[in-house]
């Protein structure tokens, strides 16, 4: 077992359990007479909903959302709500996140805002929430076409992290999150980036011992980050390395890539304009790009409107008085941010992923 403790406005706020069973479930955490709502999706419920139920003793209903982006709106919120309101759900209850980052992020937003504060737990079922989305306080749903556009920093009370729930992970779902490790290795972590390199076989074969080293890592210098900066004025936007381009593929795609195979081609090109800033040597770049190879992840992708992804880019909620704030590594395991960046960079860094059929 692993614990780590994420401290808010510089004050203890919760803990990091990362674990290969429930043993170490802190039982008390959710008050006798309180009520649950496990929110969850109906993937997730075939295969992890029995294990939590198993060692919660309060009463417990659950609901059940469409997996998948689609879900992550407002009309969902709206049928929670509704849920809540009929179950007689107090302020005093709690709601459990059971699944990735789409469950997890729609549940702390009903916890947010629900009678304005209800008590959640995180307990991440994919390795994309369980290194990354699962701490920091983040919560919010889609608006339309734009992702995340309304949302609010709310903190649970545990974060649960059971890697055995990996084991069920689809291929395609698990090398999804390692996208995100790899994000938090180049921003932050040389030795870490090593490590990855070192433990790729063992990573791929899901080894439970290897994969809590990488998750505490990966969360390790989350917590850094966000406990410096909890609302993401300065030091957390390094977070977003290889998200702006990569959201700006999500949704351009139609989400027909996963988030983590975006993410991987947005570090692609965020690599890229810092080699040509002559940030990072010619050899370090394709060391990054090819890293991305041995799990599954995309480097190139077919047929991109280079002039609409650059559009949707300006449209990021990040970008404040016009100005593009773009994350890039002034060498591997440190990342600076940078308000410069020209069309004429992300064009070219579009085109070095951009797989054409007729070349």
């Amino acid at each position: 077992m692993e614990k780590l403790l994420v401290n808010y406005e510089d004050k203890p706020c919760y803990d990091v359990i990362i674990d290969d069973s429930f043993d170490n479930f802190p039982e008390d955490i959710i008050k006798n007479n309180s009520k649950v709502l496990i929110i969850t999706d109906d993937n997730v419920a075939t295969s992890c909903l029995g294990s939590l139920k198993s060692i919660i003793r309060n009463e417990t209903e659950v609901f059940c959302i469409t997996p998948g982006e689609d879900s992550k709106n407002l009309d969902t919120v709206r049928e929670i709500y509704a849920f809540l309101i009929n179950k007689n759900f107090s302020r005093s209850d709690m709601l459990i996140a059971l699944g990735g980052g789409v469950v997890g992020d729609i549940t702390g937003f009903v916890a947010a805002t629900y009678k304005r504060g209800i008590d959640f737990i995180q307990i991440p079922t994919s390795l994309l929430a369980m290194v990354d989305s699962s701490i920091g306080g983040k919560t919010g749903v889609d608006f339309d076409e734009y992702k995340n556009m309304i949302g609010a920093f709310y903190m649970p009370r545990l974060v649960y992290i059971n890697v055995t729930y990996l084991k069920s992970l689809p291929d395609r779902e698990f090398f999804n999150g390692f996208a995100e490790a790899m994000k938090s290795a180049l921003i932050r972590d040389q030795i870490y980036y090593s490590w990855l390199i070192d433990n790729m076989y063992e990573i791929c074969e899901k080894d439970p011992d290897t994969l809590i080293n990488l998750i505490r890592s990966s969360l390790s210098i989350k917590k850094d980050v966000v406990e410096k900066d909890p609302k993401e004025e300065s030091l957390r936007m390094i977070l977003n390395f290889g998200h702006t381009v990569g959201h700006a593929i999500e949704k351009y795609k139609g989400f027909e890539l996963k988030h983590g195979e975006c993410v991987a081609l947005g570090c692609v090109c965020a690599a890229f304009i810092s080699w040509k800033r002559d940030y990072l040597t010619m050899d370090e770049y394709y060391e990054i790009r090819d890293m991305f190879v041995p799990f599954n992840l995309p480097i190139s992708t077919e047929m991109l409107d280079i002039d609409k992804i650059i559009d949707i880019i300006k449209k990021d909620k990040k970008n404040v008085n016009g100005s593009l704030r773009f994350i890039l590594l002034k060498k591997i395991g440190k990342a600076v941010i940078e308000s410069d960046v020209t069309d004429d960079e992300i064009r070219a860094s579009l085109n070095e992923i951009n797989f054409d059929e007729e070349w």
